[in-house]
């Protein structure tokens, strides 16, 4: 990024106190029926300030039986944030996605973390909601869980943007966006650009919730304990 365009020391401190007044765009973390964690985030935001926002949302659902997040309205955000979430998801440490610097010829991986605040939940079923509006990072997240094995996608396919993209000034009052960079897989070695992330269960975005409710509730009853007849 330009020097000009980097942002000053009390511009951070604003963008910093905008994500805390925001919640860090974590709208609910709940309990459903049965025993089901459910997380609604809009965002991710960056962990340096997000990160206790999400530890609390995590340890609210530490002892449910299957974990929904849902994105449909998640446009994305930070990756570090995306491997920190996806961190409480796995017990032994997990290669997530790689982001190719095309102008630096560089390759940033990204890993899920050796620690996080409170407890991990490596063996509950995860569901991830989407929609055509799921974007970016919040791609990536659904991406990563999806080919890791980690979790089933429910909803429409997603906005198909894996390439991070910077704007440039061509006129006065206008600019255009360049990518710079490319999301790669390690399991796939490719991306959602412009395909979008497909479901692993096809329903429109207002029905996913249900579906991934409905989802769970069979997969702990198949999930529970025997128990011997008397």
């Amino acid at each position: 990024m330009p020097e000009q365009q980097k942002p000053s020391p009390d511009e951070i401190a604003q963008m910093r106190q905008h994500m805390k007044h925001d919640n860090c765009a974590f709208e609910k973390a709940e309990i459903l029926f049965g025993n089901i964690g459910y997380i609604k985030f809009d965002a991710f935001m960056d962990p340096g300030v997000c990160a206790p926002t999400v530890a609390a949302a995590m340890s609210f659902v530490a002892n449910a039986d299957a974990l929904i997040f849902d994105l449909r309205d998640n446009g994305g955000g930070d990756p570090a944030m995306v491997a920190f979430v996806a961190s409480y998801l796995f017990e032994g440490r997990t290669h997530l996605n790689d982001l190719y610097n095309r102008k630096e010829n560089s390759t940033e991986q990204f890993w899920t973390l050796a620690y996080v605040p409170g407890e991990r939940m490596p063996k509950q079923p995860v569901y991830v909601l989407t929609s055509k509006r799921t974007f970016s990072g919040a791609e990536e997240f659904a991406y990563d869980l999806q080919t890791q094995k980690r979790a089933t996608l429910v909803g429409e396919t997603t906005g198909g943007g894996a390439h991070p993209v910077a704007g440039h000034a061509v006129a006065d009052y206008f600019m255009i966006g360049v990518p710079f960079a490319k999301a790669v897989n390690p399991v796939t070695k490719t991306n959602w650009e412009g395909t979008g992330v497909e479901p692993d269960v096809k329903v429109s975005a207002a029905d996913a919730l249900t579906t991934a409710e409905k989802l769970a509730a069979e997969k702990i009853q198949t999930r529970a304990p025997t128990q011997a007849p008397k």
